[in-house]
């Protein structure tokens, strides 16, 4: 074996990486998702017979020569299945070792027939005290991952269950008399903990436990606080079963969702269209328009069929379950059941969702309060998205049984990625739908502020009509600290 095949080797990290199909080699220690994604699509390379037969090399190239010896020598070369070689790759020293390692077991079953001369052999053992250390090393660390494998698939808590926890912390300094009573700071959490199940890998139970506290009757006409439990004070703290559902997909375009509580009206839809659902402190950043139903929130089925890949139809129908067994729910089946229940709410709604800048929904609800007692809501949603900036909002015609008709409406703008990315800057004025015939209203602008993955802060403003859209307006700041993990 000739110096210059050596130097050409030594020269080329990228020639003994390629030497052995399935050589496990990493400059660092893999996670276990890196473990498993690397078992279940490895690459299978190609042995080849003639180093004319790697697309990607050239009788040009510098270390044809070396390849082309490698080939017919050793016949330890091997390419991708796309017949490349991709020689420029570069490697880590531990790699080189390892490729090294594979290749000397083809050259040791050469020796063991005596194809391979003293000199040949005395560089052999050169180069095998040379990288002793790294494979030494790596075998360690292989060593290593393997038994921490183990563990955490003995360990784990389950195959198919993945737990996700969101923790919101919510502090609200009024600026002026809430209700005639006095200006108290008032400070509110909520906590969830998902539990999401896959037995496909599209499909998706979720089993979700809520606890926290009520929002004290903050902005008591616009529905709270986003992220608030939404119960009485007598729930403060006391984990309840807030969802409890099973989607899966049937066919490519068919999703469906069955729920045994707590879905209702805008769980059933795709998007909600509007930029400020989710980023906003303010409940009404969300279209309240999904929020006058009167009913639902028990026994749920609903399905999202998409027309085109930027048509969606969706619709979904929720009844009302109750621990009353006097009362006409889901749950009961000596009084209403699932189709009779005291309290229901239908939704259907058509969104259009192309790549490009425009998107918009048409939406139509009805909700049965029992004893003749009737919603409908007529809407439209839009947004424009324009990179830097996204104009959005809604239009809802709200009829009810009687006779005190209402609309309601949001218009905002937010800009994403500002300063920050993953941050979104936004302020919106909404005019909130009310039976009875109020006319609360209100305007919010925040700003989200991603701190890392698992932490954002969101400061905000907020003034309005809030208290019973008496014409008594307040005016609030607020800071929202969001915890997932």
């Amino acid at each position: 074996m000739s110096n210059k095949l050596w130097k050409a080797i030594l020269a080329s990290p990228a020639l003994l990486g390629m030497a052995v199909a399935g050589s496990a080699i990493a400059a660092e220690a893999p996670s276990v998702e890196t473990l498993d994604s690397a078992s279940a699509g490895s690459v299978e390379l190609a042995q080849i017979t003639s180093v004319d037969e790697l697309t990607d090399v050239l009788p040009s190239d510098w270390a044809y020569t070396a390849l082309q010896n490698l080939v017919n020598t050793y016949g330890c070369i091997e390419g991708y299945p796309n017949r490349t070689f991709r020689g420029n790759q570069p490697l880590t020293r531990y790699e080189f070792a390892a490729g090294l390692n594979a290749c000397l077991d083809v050259i040791a079953q050469i020796i063991g027939v005596g194809g391979v001369n003293e000199s040949d052999l005395a560089t052999i053992q050169r180069l095998q005290q040379e990288f002793q250390a790294e494979l030494a090393t790596l075998r360690g660390r292989v060593d290593a991952l393997e038994a921490e494998t183990a563990e955490l698939r003995a360990q784990q808590f389950s195959t198919t269950t993945k737990l996700r926890g969101q923790v919101d912390a919510n502090l609200v300094v009024p600026f002026d008399d809430i209700n005639g009573g006095d200006d108290n700071t008032v400070f509110t959490t909520r906590s969830r903990m998902n539990f999401d199940t896959s037995f496909t890998g599209e499909d998706r139970l979720r089993v979700r436990l809520q606890a926290g506290e009520d929002n004290f009757g903050i902005l008591p006409a616009g529905g709270g606080l986003a992220n608030s439990t939404g119960g009485s004070s007598a729930q403060t703290f006391d984990v309840r079963l807030d969802d409890f559902y099973y989607s899966f997909p049937i066919g490519s375009r068919l999703d469906v969702i069955l729920a045994a509580n707590n879905v209702v009206t805008d769980d059933f839809v795709v998007s909600t269209i509007v930029p400020f659902d989710g980023p906003s402190v303010a409940d009404p950043g969300a279209p309240l328009l999904y929020d006058f139903d009167m009913g639902g929130g028990g026994f749920g089925a609903g399905f999202s069929f998409a027309l085109t890949d930027s048509l969606v139809f969706d619709a979904g129908y929720s009844a009302r379950e109750s621990n009353d067994s006097t009362v006409f729910a889901s749950n009961n089946p000596n009084a209403g059941g699932i189709f009779g229940a005291q309290s229901q709410s239908y939704i259907a709604q058509l969104s259009f969702l192309p790549e490009g800048f425009f998107s918009g929904a048409l939406t139509y609800m009805h909700g049965d309060g029992g004893d003749g007692a009737y919603t409908d809501t007529y809407g439209g949603l839009v947004n424009f998205d324009f990179g830097a900036l996204m104009l959005g909002g809604y239009f809802a015609f709200h009829e009810e049984d009687s006779g005190a008709d209402d609309t309601s409406f949001q218009v905002g703008v937010a800009f994403p990625d500002l300063f920050l990315e993953g941050s979104q800057l936004g302020i919106y004025y909404a005019d909130i739908p009310t039976y009875g015939g109020n006319n609360p209203y209100m305007v919010e602008g925040y700003y989200s502020i991603p701190v890392n993955q698992f932490v954002t802060i969101t400061p905000a403003l907020i003034y309005g009509d809030l208290d019973e859209g008496d014409g008594t307006e307040n005016f609030y700041g607020a800071i929202r600290a969001t915890f997932k993990f």
